[in-house]
């Protein structure tokens, strides 16, 4: 497919439109069967919907749920942020991914023979090639960050430069919630708004999706951070809007981000994200990572946003197709690429 050649004939800011599956090239037995595969296997979805041309050819609610109901996304948000990264580079608020971290963070002092943290960069961040390897194993042989050691610090921002290690390898991909966090850090001291005021003034509102509002952090247990009580967007002690986590969407504003990057970046004929952005955020590296998405280039070229428990923004440009789904984060899921890659990709002609 020609993506320069695609017009639209409708934007869905105001709603989606629906349309017949079978006119869309959709093989529509086949729906029937992904319906009874998330019924039977993936207890835990709450929300799917496809797109397939500007059109949502299939939309299914579970466990009581339905459209207006938001759901946190997880890492979801990472993906989100590198699109805020992007819009605030756009605009000049950030020189480039080339500029230093340490630019941000003046008040951070950092020994001169510390050559990783000096040289880090918001590219770093992006790709997560910081340099957290050693640190994040916390002495133990394991990748698993402690975040919830993470969210019993007063100050989430130095702790995560602290974690940083010396010995940790500056461009190794190492993946990092918590670094991601610095990102919206560094959208807010960059912009001089939360990372939240700026998501809803340029992107959540330009493209219809629901702004989120500001919610006070009651306590910083598990569930008001990572759990059931997650509400709206989570910030930190310091009230920065979290980086890696934390959003709560609806699959129908799910569909909407992946839909602007299918576009370009363009939404009702103005620019939200530079196209150049966009190609740049969903080239795949040797680790099959752009900047915050999840690259596949097997059968045909797809990039996602993935989240805990089955949460993706699933774009597929040269089929012209977004997948949203939102899950409810549980232990123990299943593989949500097996719906994709089973039961949606062989359906679309």
């Amino acid at each position: 497919m020609n993506r320069e050649k695609i017009t639209r004939d409708y934007f869905p800011t105001q709603q989606w439109r629906t349309i017949d599956a079978t006119t869309s090239g959709i093989q529509v037995e086949k729906l029937h069967y992904l319906d009874e595969m998330i019924r039977s296997q993936y207890s835990n979805v709450n929300g799917i919907v496809i797109v397939r041309r500007g059109y949502i050819v299939f939309e299914k609610y579970y466990n009581n749920h339905n459209p207006n109901d938001t759901h946190h996304v997880a890492s979801v948000t990472k993906s989100i942020v590198s699109a805020l990264v992007g819009i605030a580079t756009d605009m000049g608020f950030i020189k480039s991914v080339e500029q230093k971290v340490l630019d941000f963070f003046p008040e951070l002092k950092t020994a001169s023979n510390d050559l990783q943290k000096r040289a880090l960069t918001i590219k770093h961040l992006l790709t997560m090639t910081a340099p957290f390897t050693l640190a994040w194993k916390d002495g133990q042989m394991t990748s698993r960050e402690p975040l919830d050691r993470l969210r019993r610090q007063r100050n989430w921002t130095q702790y995560i430069f602290k974690s940083m290690s010396r010995n940790g390898q500056l461009g190794r991909f190492q993946y990092s919630t918590a670094g991601t966090h610095l990102l919206s850090v560094i959208l807010t001291r960059a912009t001089g708004i939360s990372t939240r005021e700026f998501a809803n003034e340029y992107l959540f509102r330009p493209l219809g999706m629901k702004e989120i509002a500001d919610h006070d952090m009651k306590s910083f247990q598990l569930d008001d951070v990572f759990g059931d009580n997650v509400t709206g967007w989570v910030k930190d002690p310091q009230g920065y809007t979290t980086g890696g986590w934390g959003i709560t969407l609806t699959p129908r504003d799910m569909a909407r981000f992946g839909f602007l990057y299918l576009n370009d970046g363009v939404w009702d004929d103005q620019q939200i994200i530079s196209k150049t952005w966009i190609e740049r955020s969903t080239v795949a590296n040797l680790n099959n990572y752009g900047y915050l998405w999840w690259i596949r280039e097997e059968k045909t070229k797809i990039y996602s946003a993935l989240g805990a428990g089955g949460n993706v923004i699933c774009c597929m440009p040269e089929k012209d197709v977004v997948v949203a789904i939102a899950s409810k984060i549980v232990r123990r899921t299943l593989d949500p690429w097996v719906l994709l890659d089973s039961l949606i990709l062989p359906t679309i002609d």
